[in-house]
């Protein structure tokens, strides 16, 4: 009759075992992620990296590095679209978010790389490269 107890304790230490909870509970994410808990960053592009892309794919995808402002880490960025790199010089501040792989992870045949561009200097890259908007002059 009195067992709710028993079972509520022992459901509490058991929900630990879950890896989800467990970090969600000690705030991991915000510990490990360089964008913290945001969903965008804003940084300064330091140099422009070719990245070759995984087997059996045969190409090198043109990305970025970006140190970012809040908390000064540095991370690859992946500028998609075609010629889109022309349009980010090094010292552009840049605005990245997830590039959508599994669970904040790369994403296809791009390794190591979790962020893409999509502004440079306020302007929307993808409008850019589509040649609606020119980049302004600083």
């Amino acid at each position: 009759m009195y067992a709710a107890r028993k079972a509520k304790n022992r459901h509490q230490k058991m929900v630990w075992h879950d890896r989800y909870y467990k970090r969600r509970m000690l705030g991991l994410k915000s510990k490990t992620e360089p964008l913290g808990t945001s969903p965008q960053g804003r940084g300064i592009v330091l140099e422009k990296v070719g990245i070759e892309a995984k087997q059996p794919n045969s190409a090198i995808r043109k990305c970025v590095k970006v140190q970012l402002i809040k908390n000064g880490k540095i991370v690859t960025a992946f500028a998609p679209g075609d010629k889109a790199i022309t349009f980010i010089d090094e010292h552009d501040e840049v605005l990245i978010e997830g590039i959508g792989g599994r669970m904040g992870r790369s994403k296809g045949d791009i390794p190591g790389v979790r962020y893409k561009v999509i502004k440079v200097n306020n302007v929307s890259l993808e409008e850019l490269v589509r040649g609606k908007l020119e980049k302004p002059v600083r």
